[in-house]
């Protein structure tokens, strides 16, 4: 959406209202054609998995008792990590997401929605074609329903119907998007559990940048976010969702998109202006390092002898 639609990443297209749905479309139908030559060619003798990493937030109705709020946040879902992961685990695009650009196409006079759709052979082709799935997932929105008016010019954004709303009382340590808000998580992880058959999910993002840089590397934030949503993961795997791995994002602050430098996701503190870019641990190493050598919480309560 960001590369094909309003050019805000490479390649930087600006294909309003139809580039990221067809973006979307080669990269699904290419996925599902790799996934057939691992199956054909190399599972028996090397016995690997082909997956894919889908990134996205989860949609919390505004008003949990009013079913246009539900349906929102619902449509919100669909048009984010809906989009790419129906097809894939149930053999087409969500029926909501059909509805909703079908129609606003029309509107706009085209005779076939933006939408691209599949043949009968390659929804076939599409569904299955995943051992297990990636989830990156950072933040969570409040969702309520938001009619944008008629426009002849329709985009991604404007096709859902929803306007996506923040608790200023969630703690924001970073960037304007991303607020720490574990209890999201178990939520989307439950909700893949059961649109998708329970899965099996390898975290393969979270976490949190922040970009005022504390000079003693003091990332208390980071650690509370990681405390935070990793006991999520926990209280889902209670729940009976099919996690088996989970990573921390990221490992050493990085080039992120357009924003550079100046957004660090890491464990690890980079001095970037050092010709040799020396790296630190931030707090959250020594508190990330307890976690995974007790693979879980430590014990408060336990004396080290």
């Amino acid at each position: 959406e960001k590369g094909y639609e309003t050019g805000e990443h490479a390649p930087g297209l600006k294909l309003g209202g139809c580039g990221a749905y067809k973006a979307a479309h080669h990269i699904i139908k290419t996925h599902a054609k790799v996934w057939h030559s691992y199956n054909n060619t190399w599972r028996r003798e090397q016995r690997g998995m082909v997956g894919i990493s889908l990134t996205s937030g989860w949609g919390e109705p505004v008003d949990p008792h009013s079913q246009t709020d539900r349906d929102a946040a619902e449509r919100y879902i669909q048009f984010h990590l809906g989009w790419f992961a129906n097809p894939i685990y149930r053999g087409d695009y969500p029926e909501v997401m059909k509805n909703y650009v079908g129609r606003k196409s029309a509107q706009q006079g085209l005779g076939t929605s933006r939408l691209p759709t599949f043949s009968v052979q390659e929804k076939t082709y599409i569904k299955g074609t995943s051992d297990f799935l990636g989830i990156g997932h950072f933040t969570t929105r409040y969702v309520l329903q938001k009619s944008f008016p008629f426009l002849q010019v329709s985009s991604y954004h404007t096709d859902h119907d929803l306007a996506e709303l923040v608790d200023p009382n969630w703690p924001a340590p970073g960037p304007k998007w991303l607020y720490s808000v574990p209890w999201g998580f178990r939520r989307l992880l439950n909700f893949i559990k059961t649109q998708y058959g329970n899965p099996l999910i390898y975290v393969t993002e979270n976490g949190m940048s922040e970009t005022v840089q504390c000079p003693q590397l003091c990332d208390e934030g980071r650690i509370q976010y990681l405390k935070g949503y990793i006991n999520e993961i926990l209280k889902a795997l209670n729940d009976g969702v099919n996690v088996r791995g989970y990573t921390a994002w990221s490992l050493l602050d990085k080039f992120e998109w357009n924003k550079g430098f100046s957004e660090r996701f890491g464990l690890y503190h980079i001095d970037f202006k050092n010709k040799n870019k020396p790296r630190y641990p931030k707090a959250s190493v020594d508190y990330y390092k307890k976690i995974i050598s007790a693979n879980g919480f430590p014990n408060p309560r336990e004396v080290m002898s």
